[in-house]
């Protein structure tokens, strides 16, 4: 059965129906080498008006493959579900990754592991980067 829905709900009507019926519920960081967690957070973080910072451990640079695991419920169906992850660097876009997960079955709870593998040494950035000042900010860094 297909639901259709009423002329006069519109797209950000929409929105709002399936935010109110959607939660993560927990998220984890784990080298996928090992299977070892290295990070993980269980509070809700599916507040769109609030940007969740994760701070996660440095010995994260050095996993050849990470795997990223979440896991969410959702009362109301979505198309073409996905998730933009940014990685910030001292305030600025270093990196921006698109992960399509797709349809989302109404009234559901659902796990959705990723895969990603680290960039040729070559296109890394060195750790002594991290350590500088940053010449946009001028300010130290305490990673």
């Amino acid at each position: 059965m297909t639901d259709v829905l009423p002329a006069e709900e519109t797209k950000q009507d929409r929105v709002v129906t399936i935010l109110r019926g959607f939660q993560i519920n927990w998220m984890n960081l784990r080298d996928a080498d090992t299977g070892k967690i290295l990070w993980q957070h269980n509070e809700d973080m599916s507040s769109p008006e609030v940007e969740h910072e994760a701070r996660v451990p440095k010995r994260i640079l050095k996993c050849r493959v990470v795997s990223r695991e979440m896991n969410f419920s959702s009362v109301e169906s979505m198309e073409r579900f996905r998730l933009e992850q940014k990685v910030l660097f001292k305030g600025r876009c270093l990196e921006e990754w698109f992960f399509e997960f797709g349809y989302v079955i109404p009234n559901s709870t659902n796990t959705w592991q990723s895969i990603i593998e680290s960039a040729p040494e070559s296109q890394m950035m060195p750790a002594t980067v991290l350590k500088k000042k940053n010449p946009l900010h001028g300010c130290d860094s305490k990673a």
